[in-house]
């Protein structure tokens, strides 16, 4: 292909000039008046960018996000629909009024590593916006709309890179991971320029109401006041606060959270409960020995170690055996590597695991396909080959899968296996709402995480009530945790809005 320049111009300009010719065309000045006319946005309510939107049909309350936040917070809100409902699609739509409009050139989206690929092809195929994946090698001048994993923004040499454009969106997935003004990445986005910022979480409140602090700071500093200003104020403490309507109003300035039973469409139900287990005779003599430790050898001592032993024995054998035998490679006294090699023993003699036991009867009872949460990879190597002998398939997910192995994972756990075996990292980021059974072998400390969890199967596109079992050994640290959990449960709900069943579906009063 030839491109040559014209000289057309200049022998029509030279005649205009030297014979006093007219130098326009009043139709075609008026054609031109009229195209720019109809694409103009003479104000600033309502949507334009769903006309553009051929492959996308936005459910209400997605378009309601999208208004609220452009028309009332001016760019700057935490979204924060419970889980399943479309942040994502409620995202893409602000971004793509702002591009429309001419008001944002530049974007960039930071989300773990894992829902990179899931937003490249959201943007794209949904919304026609030629976002990239950022490549080490990229440079960030060259490309408008980038999507970037937050561990690699917050390094160096990325990080000063970043600073050096100018971004006029800043869009941030699983925003609760930002925690603090300690973490790096907290860090990182602070120093970030936000012209129009959009902070994505079911969970803006995760252990403590302080994070929902940091959250609303970073969007706009200083409109819950200084820390101390907040913690005075609301007499705030890590699982406690006062005053909480003026504090939800002073939240809802700033955050659009919509629940299921908000959006019009009708959802099933969901069917929650707790089921207490009895430690066997032999187990709870394990469990015994394993809290006297802290007596018996300084190493123990720590309350960190003391609790991830009894939540691990809580768990499975073989969880507790490898952290016991890392402890022990650190004793010195011969009593205390006395003790513990007895604890081993006796680990090693165990032919039984009582929690294993009920889920194998809860998956005969279902017989159906269900989802095993465990927060420990040698648990879940434990329940595969347990299921196993059981005559069930089961297939594993963890963190350690990239994404080829996550896919191939959920392909074999929809069309062959009935269980899928998922250590934490499978609460996020994967879409199952073929399942419809959720089995909480282990409780995190944390009740967002069972949010998460629970999330992956109740979402938009399920068909069924979905049957969620809370597992806890009677007498143990697990009822401490089923305490806590209550507890921050009510924090959550007092300073951002009722919660769907969790724990139970009675909730317990604090």
């Amino acid at each position: 292909m030839i491109i040559e320049r014209s000289s057309e111009w200049k022998e029509a300009f030279i005649d205009r000039l030297e014979n006093r010719e007219p130098w326009d065309s009043w139709t075609l000045y008026n054609m031109s008046y009229d195209v720019v006319k109809a694409n103009l946005i003479t104000d600033f309510t309502g949507l334009q960018s769903p006309k553009y939107l051929p492959n996308l049909t936005p459910l209400n309350h997605q378009l309601d996000v999208a208004e609220t936040v452009i028309e009332r917070m001016n760019g700057k809100a935490i979204l924060a629909d419970e889980v399943g409902l479309g942040k994502t699609i409620e995202a893409g739509l602000i971004l793509k009024e702002y591009l429309i409009r001419g008001l944002v050139k530049k974007a960039l989206i930071l989300a773990p590593a894992s829902l990179i690929n899931q937003w490249i092809e959201e943007l794209n195929y949904k919304f026609y916006i030629p976002a990239i994946a950022y490549k080490k090698n990229y440079s960030l001048d060259h490309y408008d709309v980038v999507v970037m994993s937050m561990d690699t923004a917050k390094k160096s040499p990325h990080k000063e890179l970043i600073y050096a454009q100018d971004y006029d969106m800043i869009i941030i997935d699983e925003a609760h991971k930002l925690k603090n003004h300690k973490t790096k990445i907290y860090e990182f986005v602070q120093g970030l320029k936000k012209k129009f910022c959009l902070l994505l979480t079911a969970t803006p409140i995760q252990n403590n109401v302080f994070e929902l602090f940091y959250l609303i700071s970073l969007l706009k500093p200083g409109h819950l006041g200084n820390y101390e200003t907040f913690q005075s104020e609301f007499s705030a403490s890590k699982h406690n606060l006062e005053h909480d309507e003026y504090l939800r109003e002073l939240v809802n300035q700033v955050m659009v959270r919509n629940r299921r039973h908000d959006t019009g469409i009708e959802w099933t139900n969901r069917k929650v409960e707790i089921i207490p287990i009895q430690f066997s005779k032999e187990e709870k003599e394990v469990y015994d020995m394993i809290l006297e430790l802290k007596n018996i050898s300084p190493v123990f001592s720590g309350a960190f170690s003391m609790i991830t032993l009894q939540k691990e024995m809580c768990s499975s054998k073989e969880a507790t055996y490898l952290t016991l035998n890392k402890m022990l490679q650190k004793c010195t006294e011969r009593e205390e590597i006395s003790y513990i090699e007895e604890i081993i023993q006796k680990l090693s003699s165990l032919e039984i695991n009582s929690k294993a036991e009920k889920v194998y009867e809860i998956i005969s009872k279902a017989d159906d396909k269900v989802i095993i949460f465990t927060e420990y990879r040698a648990s879940q190597v434990y329940l595969q080959w347990y299921l196993q002998t059981k005559g069930i398939t089961s297939v594993p997910f963890n963190g350690k899968f990239n994404k080829s192995k996550r896919d191939w994972m959920k392909h074999l756990f929809k069309e062959q296996a009935q269980v899928l075996i998922a250590t934490e990292s499978g609460g996020e980021g994967i879409n199952l709402q073929f399942c419809h059974h959720v089995i909480n072998y282990d409780l995190p400390w944390n009740p967002m995480k069972l949010e998460q969890r629970i999330g992956r199967v109740h979402r938009l596109g399920q068909e069924h009530d979905v049957h969620i079992y809370n597992l806890a050994i009677d007498n143990t640290i697990e009822k401490n945790i089923l305490d806590l959990l209550y507890v921050k449960i009510d924090v959550f709900e007092k300073a951002v809005g009722e919660l769907d069943d969790i724990l139970s579906t009675f909730k317990k009063s604090i």
